[in-house]
């Protein structure tokens, strides 16, 4: 890496903690802010995602402040066990994802302090909700618009609710219970019209190299879903062969959308691809509003979910093409929508010419940066080596 690019690494890096700070002390009883102008209220999925993030900083005000988070997620729990969608606000529930993500928090957070029994009770309560998800006994189901797409309909068994599931199970050491999850996922997609009641759905889709985006029964989509199978490569459950097989296609892939001007050149990939256009089959009429081709959930570039992506990219041993890529993010990041700053920090890009089109100062896209670099400059994944090597 030339020195150039390492010291606007440097000066990314030290932005995002800036960036961070600043939405540590919110106006919801000082939660997290999810952005710093734009979204004040601490939402749950955000801030368990920039959890990697704040962590691998080593800052103690953001640590504290990340604890205080967890905390009031598991004191606003349902009696049941699910964790709201606001951390302050127990009657805000219905995502698929945030107690699933919740768990994830809590188990790195206790990996990095050396805390064990950090909220014990609740972690419990957690795991035992996420159980009666499971409508297949092990694959966690989930309805359309529950998890971090609430613009895109994901139903069934979704990947990327069930690769956090998996990184939790690890993590907690429920070791049985993960190989079961990711032994289902292994399985391959059903094709055909009809099933046999002996035969299980999977994830794996029979002639191309990634996972699903979602399967159930007869139906699936065959759309790449960059968050859920970086989180596929970041976890083990997509084997050393497999790993290498998806990045390949990735990387040819968006050649090709470049090639025909369906991405702009920042060198990195939107979160979902192809798009989903008005004449295909899952195409919905709302998406005409909020989810075109190539933005917001449709094939936006999502710089957290870059970040992840990134240290897939080392986790699977492609430490050049990791470099790169974090140059790529350096200088996607530097762009603002509306704030006067050297580093935006922004929700998402439009894939077609990389403008910010969310809000700046995202607190997940500063965290994820943060994890990013971190993977990149010491060769490690930190808090996901342990669940690859498990």
């Amino acid at each position: 890496m030339k020195k150039q690019d390492k010291t606007v690494i440097e000066q990314a890096k030290h932005a995002a903690v800036e960036v961070l700070l600043y939405n540590a002390n919110g106006p919801y009883d000082g939660l997290f802010r999810t952005a710093a102008w734009g979204y004040p209220e601490p939402y749950t999925r955000d801030l368990m995602i920039a959890s990697l993030g704040i962590l691998v900083s080593g800052n103690k005000r953001l640590i504290k402040s990340l604890r205080r988070v967890l905390e009031t997620a598991a004191k606003n729990q349902s009696p049941l066990g699910q964790i709201p969608s606001l951390v302050h606000d127990p009657g805000d529930c219905g995502s698929s994802d945030c107690t699933a993500l919740f768990l994830m928090a809590a188990a790195i957070f206790r990996q990095a302090t050396g805390q064990r029994n950090f909220l014990r009770t609740h972690i419990q309560k957690s795991v035992l909700w996420m159980e009666y998800q499971c409508s297949s006994d092990i694959l966690v189901g989930q309805l359309p618009t529950s998890d971090w797409r609430d613009e895109q309909w994901v139903l069934g068994y979704g990947l990327f609710v069930n690769t956090v599931v998996y990184t939790y199970l690890r993590l907690l050491g429920q070791n049985k219970r993960a190989c079961r999850l990711r032994d289902a996922m292994g399985r391959l997609a059903i094709t055909a019209q009809r099933t046999q009641r002996h035969v299980h759905e999977g994830l794996l889709l029979k002639r191309k190299p990634y996972y699903a985006l979602w399967s159930y029964k007869v139906y699936r989509s065959e759309r790449f879903d960059l968050l859920g199978n970086s989180l596929a490569i970041l976890t083990g459950i997509a084997p050393a062969s497999r790993a290498k097989q998806i990045i390949s296609w990735v990387e040819k892939e968006c050649e090709h959308l470049r090639k025909n001007r369906q991405l702009t050149d920042v060198n990195l990939p939107p979160n979902l691809f192809p798009y989903i256009r008005p004449q295909d089959p899952d195409w919905m009429p709302r998406y005409k509003l909020y989810n075109l081709p190539g933005e917001y959930h449709n094939g936006g570039i999502w710089p957290f979910v870059c970040g992840f992506y990134i240290a897939a990219l080392v986790a699977a041993g492609k430490q050049q093409l990791a470099e790169k890529r974090l140059i790529s993010l350096t200088s996607l990041v530097s762009r603002a929508r509306r704030a006067n700053v050297k580093f935006g920090f922004n929700e998402w890009h439009k894939a077609q010419n990389g403008s910010p089109e969310g809000r700046d100062w995202q607190t997940w896209s500063a965290a994820m940066y943060l994890y990013a670099a971190h993977c990149v400059e010491n060769k490690t994944t930190p808090f996901f080596d342990k669940v690859r090597h498990t």
